[in-house]
């Protein structure tokens, strides 16, 4: 299948028009139309080398919604015109105990991510959604529920699992006291979802400034992480803290704020971190933890939960050419909504 989308060649150059061809489906495959593809931070690491370096050329995207187009012959859960999403990754073993019990983000063999990773099977290069085409593997295809405003979806397959899953692990219900650092892409989302699971939301920013548009979305409030009162005063006030800093940064301001056994969880950074104190962790027996996306059905889930609870990410709807002025205003800080890709205004000859 020929398509073409926008590529990576260089960590100097921008993104670029790229013709290139989709597998023939596999017996086991679904071809899908793309119709809007998310943009994520991890997008412009990978492109920038943040992350090393990366073959070329590469097309990102790992939030992807679009519509069935074409099944093979053994697929059984899906059909032409089904509208469905594709998230952070295309295959696993299938085989191994982290895939059997839905974690196959976890795969023991590793998990192909949709973008820059061999092929199982042929060795090629994955290739993600900022293209008009994708063909993967049904076990890893999600259905779109109905009433889920398409156009605003995509970003749930990665900044809505990425916060969903921790929420889920560490049992986060009517009650539960959570603090969100950060209100950018990921942020927004984890307040959102906190909030629609019945927990006391707070924004940790470095300023108030924010307050209104984080009460908007269920906050109850910010707590500045510049006031040294405010912060002493909330001392040992939240469960749980998801830490959505997409860059190096400290953990020890917030370890104080964790109650007795409670847990920070770091889902921006990718990579090092500054040092932290060891004494608050001790003396509380708190803990920093890390974590990834969750499993496909997981993903599901939280498609599903987003549905019920009428949860959408902020988005700026773009052009497929105005990627690279994107890239430009992420690199400039966290903001808060998720840039979304309108493919269908990508032209075939492009």
């Amino acid at each position: 299948m020929k398509t073409v989308g926008y590529a990576s060649y260089s960590a100097e150059t921008e993104m670029v028009p790229y013709h290139f061809e989709r597998r023939a489906l596999r017996a086991n495959d679904v071809a899908i139309e793309i119709l809007y593809s998310g943009v994520c931070h991890s997008d412009l690491h990978t492109v920038n080398g943040d992350w090393g370096p990366q073959p070329s050329p590469i097309v990102p995207g790992h939030e992807i919604v679009g519509r069935v187009i074409e099944v093979g012959p053994e697929v059984s859960n899906y059909k032409v015109g089904d509208q469905v999403g594709v998230g952070c990754m295309v295959d696993s073993c299938q085989e191994c105990d982290q895939c059997h019990h839905g974690e196959e983000q976890f795969c023991r063999h590793g998990m192909t991510p949709t973008y820059g990773a061999p092929d199982r099977i042929t060795g090629e290069l994955t290739q993600g959604g900022y293209s008009k085409h994708i063909v993967l593997r049904e076990e890893f295809v999600l259905r779109i529920p109905d009433g889920l405003d398409l156009s605003r979806a995509a970003p749930i397959l990665c900044a809505g699992i990425t916060t969903f899953s921790p929420l889920r692990t560490w049992n986060i219900g009517e009650g539960s006291r959570v603090g969100v650092i950060g209100l950018g892409g990921l942020g927004h989302m984890a307040v959102k979802l906190a909030a629609a699971m019945g927990a006391e939301v707070t924004v940790l920013s470095r300023s108030t400034k924010k307050e209104h548009e984080a009460k908007l979305i269920g906050a109850k409030g910010i707590l500045a992480s510049t006031d040294e009162d405010a912060m002493i005063a909330a001392e040992s006030s939240f469960d749980l803290i998801i830490d959505t800093v997409p860059v190096e940064h400290d953990v020890t301001p917030y370890a104080p704020l964790l109650d007795v056994d409670g847990t920070l969880v770091i889902v921006g950074q990718v990579g090092p971190m500054k040092e932290f104190v060891s004494v608050p962790m001790i003396m509380g027996r708190r803990r920093v933890a890390g974590s990834l996306i969750g499993g496909v059905k997981q993903t599901q889930e939280v498609l599903d939960f987003c549905a019920e609870h009428d949860i959408l990410p902020i988005c700026e709807i773009i052009r497929p050419d105005q990627i690279n002025d994107a890239f430009k205003v992420m690199e400039q800080g966290d903001i808060a909504h998720r840039y979304v890709m309108d493919m269908t205004a990508m032209s075939d000859d492009a």
